[in-house]
């Protein structure tokens, strides 16, 4: 688990789940997502498969721009708009 981003407004945690080899010797693939809460709406959304691979090349080209935090905050909640999951404290 890796903290990739933290503002007033959002939170984007990345996730890493090491899969381990077949049982036929077959090549073992990563698992793992995106967690984006949105601190203001108190929602939050997992991207992991096509959806992360696409949240992490919208990333990359954002990050090349350097923009600002409100730029950074403005793409994430394009993502957070989809968010159903209530942020919820144990």
């Amino acid at each position: 688990m890796h903290m990739l981003y933290n503002s007033d407004h959002f939170a984007v945690v990345q996730f890493e789940v090491p899969a381990d080899a077949g049982s036929d010797g077959g090549a073992a693939t990563a698992r793992g997502g995106y967690e984006i809460v949105d601190k203001s709406a108190r929602r939050e959304i997992f991207l992991e498969g096509a959806m992360a691979r696409s949240f992490r090349e919208g990333v990359q080209a954002l990050i090349e721009s350097q923009p600002s935090e409100d730029e950074i905050d403005a793409f994430l909640s394009r993502y957070t708009e989809l968010a159903q999951q209530p942020v919820v404290l144990h």
